[in-house]
């Protein structure tokens, strides 16, 4: 496939509204791909280039993309900024400059898809001093052989925002459509893989190996993910439930086999070399062969710390041993997904605990199994006086599902209200704090879009706004005016008080006294609320749902 025949879908299907149309349009291009072809054009069409389980990232910044589109065009950076400025949209600015170079131009060199990914390749794979020089060049190359279209769609591309609305579901769909198979033998499959378009080949290959994909040691799942609920409402749902401690910590995954052993944090990437205590903790609590899901608190003097200390860990690639003397982190293990060369997720959550007691020789979260409201609450005061969040419920029965953020597990705990949102803009504050940002626009996830619902600017300091302005300076894709558009990397925890429903954002919904409560910086983008759930919470707030 050439590479212009893919931009020219993407902008097929970005003027498309229907998710049901786009999937039909998506199904009937992908039995036409080279086997070689399939699995990049599923990654790209998601926006992404590498699997996510992987360790390759393509890091093009603004700076970078500007630097190569100003070159091949020949202007200046501040030329392209002022474009993107004009537009909001990386995206557009970088094919109407195109399309003045191309009326200058004679001679381009037709571009496919896989000579597209293979460039990506390179860009990944350079490190070193001289690392962004050779991102530049091979950036410059790709948009001096691009026509217009084509730029559009790199651009995004490099910065991880495709705008097209295909996100996993869509794509998933899409899968099981285009080669005549249950959807939910693809989303098995890709849970176990981690990767849509390795799915998509086999799909085409080997339709019955789906249901036998299991995961494999060194290749991260995703993790499951629980919503805000009640304890009364899930005991009256389920009845018997399992009450585990809410830590005030960072999720792992911890991967065994044999004596080597690798930790990757909740966004997939290996931490090993941050917490080698972690390591030699569980390391030796168990002889098998494993993949555990936990969370490493930090703790001083037996008690919890919060989530702040904890993340200090798993940012420090150097001087390791001197953190360690001055931040100590514990495992608290409370899940098993693969034993011994067999996978375990689709088994009840009480039969992988039970599992997991015979394996694990410390270092096991407490989990009390109950049947009534009063014993549950119990449980839930004495996670808050030992210093904990609160309490995850979760039913005995449920599977393990990567990625899936559901009822099966629930999370309770006293306070405001929190959403997890992406910081996709913001605006420039005034008197001392007008060479910062003061206020932050944040957005749920819809199908592969971030759609707006509200802005934040309470709850933060003067230095913790520095600090924000340090982490989002480089990330700035265009301004106007005040307001400036972000690429969104970053997510924030915001507090708020109720839930509206608005004209005012594209997402129908505003956040009513948001409040400001921590950078995220253990959460992707991909893991940020859903409208969908936006939605639900929006449903059980006007029915008056909420107590414990």
């Amino acid at each position: 496939m050439q590479f212009l025949e893919f931009a020219r879908i993407c902008e097929h299907l970005e003027g498309i509204s229907g998710r049901l149309d786009m999937i039909e349009q998506v199904s009937a291009v992908l039995p036409g791909l080279e086997d070689e072809e399939l699995p990049i054009f599923v990654r790209f069409i998601m926006g992404r280039v590498f699997p996510d389980w992987s360790p390759k990232k393509l890091g093009v910044g603004p700076n970078l993309l500007y630097d190569a589109v100003a070159y091949v065009v020949g202007t200046k950076r501040s030329a392209v900024r002022e474009a993107i400025n004009a537009t909001g949209d990386a995206g557009l600015a970088i094919e109407d400059l195109l399309a003045t170079k191309e009326q200058t131009s004679f001679f381009v060199q037709e571009m496919d898809l896989l000579e597209v990914y293979w460039d990506f390749e390179r860009v990944a794979a350079a490190e070193g001093a001289r690392s962004q020089r050779e991102k530049l060049l091979v950036v410059r190359k790709l948009f001096a052989n691009a026509r217009p279209l084509e730029g559009r769609y790199l651009a995004r591309l490099m910065l991880e925002e495709l705008r097209i609305g295909m996100g996993e579901g869509s794509v998933r769909d899409a899968v099981a459509r285009a080669f005549d198979i249950d959807v939910r033998l693809v989303e098995h499959a890709h849970q176990a893989m981690n990767d849509l378009g390795e799915v998509a080949l086999l799909a085409r290959r080997d339709p019955a190996a789906l249901s036998r994909v299991t995961i494999e040691p060194f290749r991260p799942v995703k993790m499951m993910l629980a919503q805000a609920g009640t304890i009364a409402g899930q005991i009256e749902d389920h009845g018997e439930v399992a009450v585990e401690y809410k830590y005030d910590g960072s999720r792992f995954q911890f991967h065994k086999v044999g004596n080597i052993c690798r930790i990757y944090s909740r966004r997939l990437e290996e931490v090993t070399g941050s917490l080698p205590d972690i390591v030699m903790h569980l390391g030796e609590a168990t002889d098998h062969d494993v993949i555990l899901d936990g969370e490493v608190v930090a703790v001083q003097d037996g008690r919890p710390m919060p989530f702040q200390y904890v993340i200090r860990r798993f940012r420090r690639k150097h001087q390791v041993n001197a953190m360690m003397e001055k931040i100590e982190v514990v495992p608290r293990v409370f899940d098993i997904l693969y034993l011994d060369g067999e996978t375990l997720m689709d088994r009840p959550l009480a039969e992988r605990r039970r599992i997991l007691e015979e394996v694990l020789d410390a270092h096991i979260a407490p989990q009390f199994l109950v049947t009534d409201v009063a014993g549950a609450e119990a449980i839930y005061t004495e996670a808050l006086n030992l210093g904990h969040e609160g309490v995850m419920v979760k039913v005995p029965s449920s599977p393990y599902t990567p990625g899936v953020r559901g009822r099966l597990w629930v999370k309770v705990k006293p306070g405001v209200e929190t959403l997890d949102l992406a910081v996709i803009g913001a605006e420039w504050g005034e008197g001392r704090r007008a060479k910062m940002f003061g206020s932050f626009l944040l957005a749920v996830q819809d199908q592969g879009r971030l759609l707006p619902v509200g802005k934040v600017a309470t709850g933060i300091t003067d230095e913790v706004l520095a600090d924000l302005y340090a982490l989002l300076k480089d990330s700035v894709i265009a301004r106007s005016g005040k307001e400036v558009t972000l690429e969104p990397k970053v997510v924030f925890e915001v507090g708020y008080s109720e839930i509206q429903a608005s004209p005012n954002y594209a997402s129908g919904y505003a956040l009513r006294f948001p409040r400001f409560v921590q950078v995220r910086e253990d959460k992707s983008v991909d893991e940020v609320e859903t409208l969908d759930a936006l939605a639900e919470r929006y449903g059980e707030q006007k029915n008056g749902q909420g107590s414990l």
